[in-house]
């Protein structure tokens, strides 16, 4: 009932350093260090993902600078003494590459990188081709949207949506990314529906449902306002008649 979700596509960045199989050990190194990333992604071929080398991946070799790993150390840890020996990026990086897709949410990215442990997704196509990176920075980016942009987008995607009749009574209220909803509403079964649609806008950071729900006489429907008024009437006089001395 909401809005077209945020894609990983709206917010990654689109220009990416990346090496290629054969990239030494230093140039990686001297790259990382100039463009101040902690990781890039490995391609070959006319842009094909085949892997990921980190910061992680090129500690190793100051780990194990000065001294040998023993046998039991070697057993452990085989994919870091084998980088703490290799130059090239072919050999240093972790594969295969922990990938994503343009069209995917942000909540599908946010997701992956906290199964995966990873900070950073090499954004690809069908093909695995590169087309960017998301990194957890960027997935936060949502959560820079205006106020009352937020605001325009509960009204319009939940509130005249959920309470088509009442929605004029609903008032909607954002401060910092925190919705507050109030007033009140026919169907008070909505109402915390009307909470976790709002939570699911993108960049909301918190929800306050302040909805009470109202007598249905009250909100009349569309072309039933003189019923409405005869009935309210007919229930005055009947009060009317019950304070009269007799």
């Amino acid at each position: 009932m909401t809005a077209t979700p945020y894609t990983v596509s709206d917010v990654m960045t689109r220009q990416v350093i990346a090496f290629t199989p054969d990239a030494g050990f230093k140039e990686i190194a001297a790259s990382m260090e100039r463009w101040k990333v902690s990781a890039a992604p490995v391609i070959e071929g006319e842009g094909r993902v085949v892997g990921v080398v980190s910061e992680a991946d090129l500690l190793p070799k100051e780990e194990f600078r000065d001294r040998r790993p023993g046998m039991i150390e070697q057993m452990r840890r085989l994919g870091d003494t084998a980088k703490a020996g290799s130059v090239r990026a072919g050999e240093l990086m972790t594969t295969p590459a922990v990938t994503i897709r343009p069209d995917a949410t942000l909540r599908q990215a946010a997701r992956l990188m906290a199964e995966r442990h990873v900070k950073r997704l090499p954004v690809v196509d069908a093909d695995g081709t590169l087309k960017g990176i998301v990194s957890r920075a960027d997935l936060l980016k949502v959560f820079l949207r205006p106020d009352e942009e937020l605001a325009e987008d509960v009204r319009r995607d939940v509130v005249r949506l959920l309470f088509p009749v009442s929605h004029t009574r609903v008032e909607v209220a954002v401060t910092q990314g925190v919705v507050t909803l109030t007033g009140q509403v026919r169907d008070g079964q909505l109402i915390p529906v009307a909470a976790r649609l709002a939570q699911a806008v993108e960049g909301v950071v918190d929800v306050r449902c302040r909805l009470g729900t109202v007598a249905s006489a009250r909100v009349p429907m569309p072309g039933a306002g003189e019923e409405t008024t005869r009935e309210r009437r007919a229930g005055r006089s009947v009060e009317e008649a019950k304070d009269t001395p007799r």
